[in-house]
């Protein structure tokens, strides 16, 4: 029986994704989102804590989010809202993933 690490007490793979995420415009996702890699991570959910759970193959939460629409392939129609808008998203790879979130509106 293999012994997983607890994505929750991972602090070393936080620190290199938190590292590793970046703002980028949809223009350099494109050729991404062609190939089928880019998905999208709801504004409700952590980016980093997500990429985690990716890395750890927690298949159970990422299958529920999936489910909850907060998790998914970016779509044909977003893909064309972002680039018509040339957004600006947060990014990071979780390989073979590019997972994208739109900024936070913030609460002021």
């Amino acid at each position: 029986m293999t012994m997983q690490t607890k994505p929750e007490n991972d602090t070393d793979l936080r620190l290199k994704v938190n590292r590793e995420t970046a703002r980028l415009q949809w223009s350099e996702l494109e050729k991404h989102f062609a190939a089928g890699t880019v998905v999208y991570v709801a504004n409700e959910l952590d980016l980093v804590e997500v990429a985690v759970r990716i890395s750890h193959d927690d298949k159970a939460t990422i299958v529920q989010w999936m489910a909850d629409g907060k998790v998914m392939k970016v779509s044909d129609q977003q893909a064309q809202s972002w680039q018509e808008s040339d957004a600006s998203l947060w990014a990071v790879v979780v390989n073979p993933f590019i997972l994208v979130q739109q900024e936070k509106p913030s609460l002021h």
